[in-house]
């Protein structure tokens, strides 16, 4: 058996996403940002600490193409970090690093550029090896594939979307499976990909994917030539391979939440040591800002208020947190809403958003003969205090407060 590498594998770092929170006034970022910031400190400080062999990051550094130089600044000194400790390190480009124009850079272009030391950067599908990399492995990399990479514009003249996409597929396929059959088969050989893989199951970032998109399918990432496949595009960490078999296929997920959906998933990143024909893994849990999605029932009027501050949580369970409290209530209960009492309650949370979800009463029905075109202002009040099932007293009462109040634009 060959000697295993050591391998730290992390993605879709998105590092730029500040959905919520204000800005830290000592660095002028915004606080979420400084959360991103944190959970890649971990990764690269575990790669650094271990040490490992080889890092790879599977894609997707910011939210878009187009990140702020501050921001690049930051995810450039954490890339330096596995460069000056002499760690080989592989940046996958992702569907969020590249423009749709093509001759663009992408947005991990200046690594390749200034040709950073141990920093290698992968937009094309090939085979690293030994040599270049300088560890003991493989690596066929598969960025973020685009149809107008792999066809022309003639190709694709006269045939639908379905199809282009089933013959770009097929050309991966093709030559993903050259670059396994090129490969050294007394060495450690891993797949990174950026993309989606049949069988993978969609967190929240499948609202902002793009439509069509590559999917790899079971034949390349099951071959058993492969020792590791490292993967990204996909938020949820899974694993796609059933226990015990080889080779493993880690989605690692990304390295913070990004909104509510992701709520219950824990963060992190993997570390592996891939051997030919065996390969053992771990998922590290990062420690990440956590978000709490409170539901609250409010079945009566009368205690409105006092059930929903019942139902919300102590001040230590929500200390930090990105919290979110939906209320579901009918329309007409609006008056009896304290937000302010909420947001007190919420005081030691990192940010808090209300959701209001109204239930609008659906109309009375008068009636095939009824002839609402005829009737009264004040008959029509008093088919609505029905409606609402306000009882007698008060539905006279107010019956009575419309009279006058009728009577009095009257007289003017």
């Amino acid at each position: 058996m060959s000697k295993p590498v050591h391998v730290l594998h992390f993605a879709d770092a998105h590092i730029d996403i500040a959905n919520y929170g204000r800005h830290d006034p000592e660095s002028g970022l915004p606080l979420r940002v400084v959360d991103f910031l944190r959970s890649l400190d971990q990764i690269v400080e575990t790669g650094v600490a271990q040490p490992v062999d080889l890092v790879i990051f599977a894609g997707d550094a910011y939210k878009d193409r187009n990140p702020q130089p501050t921001f690049q600044r930051e995810w450039g000194r954490r890339i330096m970090r596995l460069s000056q400790a002499g760690i080989p390190t592989i940046l996958l480009v992702g569907n969020h690093d590249v423009s749709p124009a093509s001759g663009r850079a992408h947005t991990l272009h200046e690594f390749g550029t200034l040709a950073v030391p141990h920093i290698h950067v992968a937009d094309r599908i090939k085979l690293l090896g030994p040599d270049e990399l300088g560890a003991p492995a493989q690596v066929i990399t598969v960025p973020w594939v685009s149809r107008s990479q792999l066809m022309s514009r003639q190709e694709m003249a006269g045939q639908t979307a379905d199809e282009v996409m089933t013959a770009v597929e097929e050309r991966v396929t093709h030559l993903i499976m050259s670059l396994i059959e090129q490969a050294d088969p007394d060495l450690p050989l891993i797949l990174t990909a950026h993309a989606s893989v049949q069988g993978a199951v969609y967190g929240s970032e499948r609202a902002v994917m793009l439509g069509q998109e590559l999917v790899l399918g079971g034949r390349i990432v099951n071959d058993n030539r492969l020792d590791y496949v490292a993967l990204g595009h996909i938020h949820k960490h899974q694993s796609l391979s059933p226990k015990g078999s080889h080779p493993p296929i880690v989605y690692p997920g990304s390295i913070e939440r990004i909104d509510f959906g992701e709520a219950r998933e824990e963060k992190g990143f993997v570390l592996a040591q891939a051997s030919r024909g065996e390969t053992d893994w771990r998922f590290v849990k990062l420690e990440t800002r956590p978000f709490l999605d409170i539901k609250v029932d409010t079945p009566d009027a009368d205690t409105f208020m006092a059930d929903v501050m019942r139902q919300l949580p102590d001040a230590d369970a929500i200390a930090g947190a990105i919290c979110r409290v939906q209320l579901n209530y009918p329309r007409d209960w609006e008056p009896l809403l304290d937000e302010k009492a909420i947001a007190a309650r919420f005081e030691p949370a990192f940010s808090l958003q209300i959701q209001k979800h109204r239930q609008v009463e659906k109309r009375a029905r008068l009636g095939d003969t009824a002839g609402v075109e005829t009737m009264t202002p004040l008959q029509l009040l008093d088919a609505y205090w029905q409606t609402i099932g306000l009882d007698g007293p008060e539905s006279a009462a107010m019956q009575k407060l419309a009279e006058e109040t009728f009577a009095d634009r009257m007289k003017e």
